[in-house]
């Protein structure tokens, strides 16, 4: 049997750590400035972190706003440019003519013409009174009233010398007349044309039958008109004896 005395013994004050004591006071130490240092780097890194990310929320929340007016202008000016290419272009073209243009040339006035309006004619007599050998000269006498030159048909087609007393008709240049003609001369303004015809105091009926019956005399008053177309003369009166 072994000693019991030399077995070691473990005390309490084996198994505590021991604190050393100065001066019979226990001293605690705090955290020391690695400790301090590795906290402010901490804190100051989660910050930095905070910003970043804020500042990066509103770039991306900028970026989308851009983005999505891009996209509402860009649809606007697209819908824009269908609205324009469907409306129907009123503006006129280079080749159109609708609207009226000053030309560079003038446009010349009308030029003037003949009034066949101004275009007379008169009838008269060689004498007032012809004694019972004398035959009356009958004179018709066109004459054109205007400004510029008027063409005029003088010819027998057109003339007609008539003597009338009261309601007989008692010669007409119409009825023996053994042709007609056309005869078409220009008459300046003011200028006249006349045509004579002697009368050797007969009668005529129309389609040129004889008449046995002689015009009166012994101071009758005859009546001589002159027609030129459409165109009759005033009357010229005058007196066989």
């Amino acid at each position: 049997m072994g000693r019991q005395g030399n077995s070691p013994r473990k005390t309490a004050s084996n198994s505590r750590p021991r604190t050393a004591s100065r001066g019979g006071s226990s001293e605690v130490r705090g955290p020391s400035d690695a400790v301090y240092r590795r906290r402010r780097l901490f804190v100051g890194a989660a910050l930095l972190i905070a910003i970043a990310v804020v500042f990066s929320g509103f770039a991306v929340a900028g970026a989308f706003s851009g983005n999505a007016e891009k996209v509402s202008s860009t649809g606007a000016a697209a819908g824009a440019t269908g609205t324009t290419g469907a409306a129907p272009d009123t503006s006129p073209s280079a080749g159109s003519s609708s609207t009226p243009t000053a030309s560079s040339t003038p446009t010349p006035a009308p030029t003037p013409t003949c009034d066949q309006n101004l275009v007379t004619v008169a009838a008269s007599t060689d004498k007032a009174a012809y004694g019972p050998e004398e035959n009356p000269l009958l004179t018709l006498k066109v004459t054109n009233g205007g400004q510029m030159p008027c063409d005029v048909n003088i010819g027998t087609s057109q003339m007609e010398f008539l003597v009338t007393s009261g309601s007989d008709r008692i010669f007409s240049s119409r009825d023996c007349q053994a042709k007609s003609e056309d005869l078409v001369k220009t008459i300046q303004p003011g200028a006249s044309e006349t045509a004579n015809f002697p009368w050797p105091r007969n009668r005529t009926v129309e389609g040129c039958q004889p008449v046995q019956a002689k015009p009166g005399a012994g101071g009758a008053y005859y009546v001589f008109t002159a027609k030129l177309g459409s165109k009759t003369s005033p009357k010229a009166v005058f007196k066989l004896n």
